[in-house]
């Protein structure tokens, strides 16, 4: 462990409240149906040069529809946010080496190219170690902070971790003093991506959107972000997110696009709804190792395919996404 005052690792955005105010300030807050194709609402909302967050945590809640669709219309030099990163960040980097550009170019790294017991992703793995992809260097806690301190419209929050530790050091947050005790800090500057997207179980067509399960970061992430993209298991009535206010924990206002994605998360686990199908994660660990093995992979599953439910059935169809069904809904002994 190095115990330095100053961090040498880049700062990737802007932390600036008021340049963040400013977009804010003319974003469009009205109660109107945001319902629209996954293709339309990656085209409308992600553009080349974009900072991106992803959802979800781990494998769990990942919006995978809508990550694949980034990586099929190639969008390039993108930003992004690893907040516990797996299979999220394993799709984006399929983006990168494969002939086709290069997708991810900045990536604020906690958890990234490990997708957690299942081993790391070589491909991933290929990308980082390129040095194609400007890294600074987070802890879990510390990107959610990030989100926090946006969400509050300010341009850090300071916070008791990461002094004194390698991430420190490769990070891009700031030692302070508090003025009223003379403690030392961490500052951990702002984060307002241009554009998240986030899976959840239930939404209006307005954006009014409920989560199941854990919710890690997606509170404070859709009232950082500039754009958020919703993609849902089902959508629901107006009248029926009235009847339960308490359980929407994205407003309407934040949200920019509603796409009814079922099996939206899949190959990851949605909480229940569905367990996640850890054969086809080995899979795509498996091809990852042969170069040409893992090009032709993603021409059968991801630029081969017209959509979403397309991939499904490429992947055992309503067959195996009932088996999964299942073992989500099943005690666990």
């Amino acid at each position: 462990m190095l115990n330095e005052d100053r961090a040498h690792g880049p700062l990737l955005t802007n932390p600036d409240p008021e340049v963040a105010r400013q977009f804010f300030r003319s974003k469009p807050k009205q109660l109107i149906d945001k319902v629209m194709s996954v293709p339309e609402a990656i085209s409308r909302f992600v553009h080349d040069g974009d900072y991106l967050a992803s959802g979800g945590f781990g494998a769990d809640r990942i919006a995978t529809a809508l990550l694949h669709e980034i990586v099929r219309q190639r969008k390039q030099n993108l930003g992004f946010a690893g907040h516990t990163a797996t299979h999220d960040f394993q799709i984006l980097a399929a983006g990168n080496n494969t002939g086709r550009g290069q997708l991810l170019k900045k990536v604020d790294a906690a958890y990234i190219v490990g997708l957690e017991a299942r081993g790391l992703s070589p491909h991933a793995r290929r990308v980082v170690e390129s040095g194609q992809v400007e890294l600074c260097e987070w802890t879990n806690y510390a990107l959610a902070i990030r989100f926090q301190a946006a969400s509050m419209g300010v341009s850090f929050l300071p916070t008791r971790s990461v002094a004194g530790t390698d991430t420190f050091r490769y990070g891009a947050g700031r030692k302070i003093i508090c003025p009223f005790t003379g403690a030392e800090y961490v500052a951990i500057p702002a984060l307002w991506p241009d554009v998240a997207i986030i899976h959840v179980h239930e939404a209006d067509c307005f954006g009014n959107a409920r989560i199941r399960g854990t919710s890690v970061a997606d509170f404070t992430l859709p009232r950082a972000a500039k754009h958020v993209i919703l993609s849902c298991e089902r959508l629901i009535s107006n009248d029926e997110i009235r009847r339960d206010p308490t359980s929407t924990d994205i407003p309407f206002f934040c949200v920019d696009a509603v796409c009814e994605v079922p099996f939206g998360s899949y190959p990851g686990n949605m909480p229940y709804e569905y367990y996640s199908d850890e054969d086809h994660l080995k899979q795509w660990l498996a091809v990852e190792e042969d170069a040409a093995a893992h090009l032709a992979f993603l021409d059968k599953y991801i630029f081969g395919v017209k959509d979403f439910a397309e991939y499904l059935e490429l992947c055992g169809g309503h067959a195996r996404l009932a088996e999964l069904r299942q073992q989500e809904l099943e005690p666990h002994l």
